[in-house]
């Protein structure tokens, strides 16, 4: 046999064999992608931040728990031709996925998210306080100033007051309280551009900011069963013809820690910047987070003249035009004596 032909037959075994191993290799990936992979415990969680490699995402799940080769996972992502479409945030995976089902799930985005609920009426001493327990949310607010967080948020307003719209927030684990605040805050700004834009032509307001403290006055003195566009007219129909607002939650908002739960004369008559009694006008800033329907409710008000309401003690107000209805409902609702 010539020199040439053994040289043929040598590579032909050579290509055979690579054929083979490759086929093998194959074979044993395809067995791998299907396979469970096993981890240190039943479930195990993954932050993703924005801008990682898919080698940092590899050795991120091999640190987190996911016992296999970093380097198995990286030659995987690159292989499927998905990895740059691996997104950023919190993953978990439990017991019996498989490498394919794991980055299927990075690709689609499949996260493990929060909800926090931020309630309408809530004031932002009690936002802080929700997003200080929000499960999985990283705090970066510490002991910032209402105008540091605002500031923050690409706001000019020193008060953080009212400026958050309420709604129940969906995050990934791990983003910033920061993170939360921004879309609350643009939500909010959204809905009081969108009411501002609606208002009654001979409203007495000046500004969006005007109506989103009316707004939030309207939010804490509307009733269940009461109609928010009926509260908003009152409000509306004093600031017209300068009568002080002379509405509770601003002098409750104004004592702060100090109130009791009981409001009592010497506070109704004690001078401050809330104490909308010995003060016409607004107050200096909202006083809680209104709703939509506050929001609607002041950029559109109920036709009336009515200058006073009471509550029934049900949820609901009577409505009256002057003092002397006005005080008759009172003593049939409030004092409970005969009209």
């Amino acid at each position: 046999m010539s020199s040439t032909s053994k040289g043929v037959r040598w590579l032909l075994v050579a290509i055979g064999l690579v054929v083979v191993v490759m086929a093998a290799a194959a074979a044993l990936a395809a067995w791998w992608l299907q396979r469970p992979l096993p981890l240190a415990t039943a479930a195990v969680e993954l932050s993703i931040e924005p801008g990682a490699t898919p080698r940092d995402v590899a050795a991120g799940w091999v640190h987190a728990g996911v016992m296999t080769h970093a380097e198995w996972l990286y030659q995987w992502f690159r292989w499927s031709g998905q990895a740059r479409r691996i997104r950023a945030g919190s993953y978990e995976v439990e017991t019996g996925v498989t490498p394919r089902q794991l980055l299927d799930k990075m690709v689609q985005g499949d996260e493990l998210l929060e909800k926090l609920r931020i309630p309408e009426g809530a004031t932002w001493r009690q936002l802080r306080a929700a997003l200080s327990t929000a499960p999985h949310l990283k705090p970066t607010l510490g002991t910032l100033a209402e105008a540091a967080v605002m500031q923050q948020l690409g706001s000019s307003a020193d008060s953080a007051e009212g400026r958050f719209f309420p709604d129940t927030y969906v995050y990934s684990r791990g983003v910033s309280d920061l993170t939360v605040l921004r879309r609350a805050h643009a939500a909010m700004q959204r809905r009081l551009d969108a009411a501002w834009a609606q208002r009654a032509a001979d409203t007495p307001l000046k500004s969006p900011d005007q109506l989103l403290i009316l707004a939030s006055i309207v939010e804490k003195e509307t009733g269940p069963r009461d109609d928010p566009a009926m509260v908003a007219a009152v409000f509306l129909n004093r600031l017209r013809i300068g009568m002080p607002l002379q509405t509770d939650p601003t002098v409750i908002y104004g004592l702060g820690e100090a109130f009791d739960g009981n409001l009592r004369k010497r506070d109704l008559q004690a001078d401050g910047a809330y104490n909308t009694y010995t003060r016409a006008g607004l107050p200096p800033t909202p006083i809680a987070l209104p709703s939509v329907a506050s929001l609607q409710a002041v950029a559109k008000p109920a036709p009336t003249r009515a200058l006073y309401f009471v509550s029934r003690g049900d949820g609901s107000s009577v409505f009256s035009d002057n003092l002397a209805d006005h005080n008759r409902a009172v003593n049939k609702y409030q004092r409970k004596s005969p009209p």
